[in-house]
C-alpha cells in the first residue's frame, strides 16, 4: 500500500467539508467576540480573537482526527509505528509554543503590545502540526482563512480601529474647575474617554492625564485653541496613539 493510498483513505470528501465548516464557524465566532472587545477599546481585538479561536479549532481537529492514518494495521506496517504514542510530542509542542507566545507579549505604559503577533505564532504552530499530521486539505483551508484575515480584513477598519486615539496631558494651576471644563470640551469634540487620571502636584498644580478616541482626526490646532482659551493651563502634551487602518 502506498502513502497516497493511505492518505486518501483517511477521510471522505464530506468529512473534509465538515472540517472546513468548523474552521469557518470558529473564524466567524472569534470575530464576533473580538468585535465586542474592540468596541470597548480592549487590547485583544478582532484579529487576536479570530486567531485564537481558529487555532484552538485546528488543534482540536488534529487531536481528534490527525492520527486516523495510524489506526489501521496497514498503516502500522507501512510506517513501522505499532505501539507508538502519536499524540505525546504534539501535546508538548502546543505547551512549548504557548510559552514562546507569552514572551512576545509586552506591556508598554498602559498599552499591551504583541497579542496579535503571539496569536499568529500560535496559529503557525498549529498549521505545522496539521502538516505533520498529513491533514493537507485542512492546512490549506486554514492558510486561506489566515490570508483572508491578515491581508484583507486587516485593511478594513472595524470596531476601535475606526477611531483615532490621543494621549493628552495638561498641567493646570489650581485645577478644581478644570475637570468639568475638560469633560465639556471632550463632549464638543464628540470623543470618548478610555483612560483618565488626575495627579495633584506641589504649588497648587494638578496634572490631568487622559486618553481619548474620536472617529474624526483631532488636529493640533484644536488642542492649541482649547489651551489658549484656558489661562489656568501651564503646559500640555498631545500625542496621537494610532492612525486609521487603510
Amino acid at each position: 500500500m502506498t502513502l497516497a493510498e493511505l492518505y486518501f483513505r483517511q477521510f471522505s470528501t464530506a468529512q473534509y467539508f465538515e472540517f472546513c465548516i468548523r474552521l469557518v464557524v470558529s473564524f466567524v465566532v472569534g470575530g464576533l467576540i473580538g468585535l465586542e472587545r474592540s468596541n470597548r477599546f480592549k487590547e485583544a481585538g478582532i484579529r487576536t480573537h479570530i486567531l485564537v479561536c481558529l487555532t484552538t479549532t485546528l488543534i482540536m481537529l488534529i487531536s481528534k482526527y490527525g492520527f486516523a492514518d495510524m489506526s489501521t494495521t496497514a498503516a502500522m506496517e507501512y510506517y513501522g509505528s505499532k505501539g507508538a504514542d502519536t499524540a505525546r510530542v504534539a501535546a508538548q509542542a502546543v505547551s512549548g509554543i504557548s510559552f514562546l507566545c507569552a514572551g512576545v507579549i509586552i506591556k508598554v505604559g498602559s498599552n499591551i503590545k504583541g497579542l496579535t503577533t503571539a496569536a499568529g505564532i500560535w496559529l503557525t504552530a498549529g498549521i505545522g502540526l496539521a502538516i505533520g499530521a498529513g491533514m493537507y486539505v485542512v492546512t490549506g483551508f486554514t492558510v486561506l482563512l489566515l490570508w483572508l484575515l491578515q491581508y484583507v480584513i486587516y485593511r478594513l477598519p472595524f470596531g476601535a480601529e475606526t477611531y483615532d486615539g490621543y494621549h493628552l496631558k495638561f498641567v493646570v494651576k489650581g485645577g478644581s474647575d478644570f475637570e468639568t471644563i475638560l469633560k465639556e470640551q471632550i463632549k464638543r469634540w464628540n470623543a470618548m474617554v478610555t483612560e483618565n487620571s488626575i495627579s495633584w502636584k506641589r504649588n497648587d498644580t494638578a496634572e490631568f492625564d487622559y486618553v481619548i478616541h474620536r472617529a474624526e482626526v483631532i488636529k493640533y490646532s484644536e488642542i492649541k485653541k482649547f489651551v489658549e482659551e484656558n489661562d489656568t493651563i501651564l503646559s500640555f502634551s498631545f500625542n496621537p496613539l494610532r492612525a486609521h487602518v487603510h
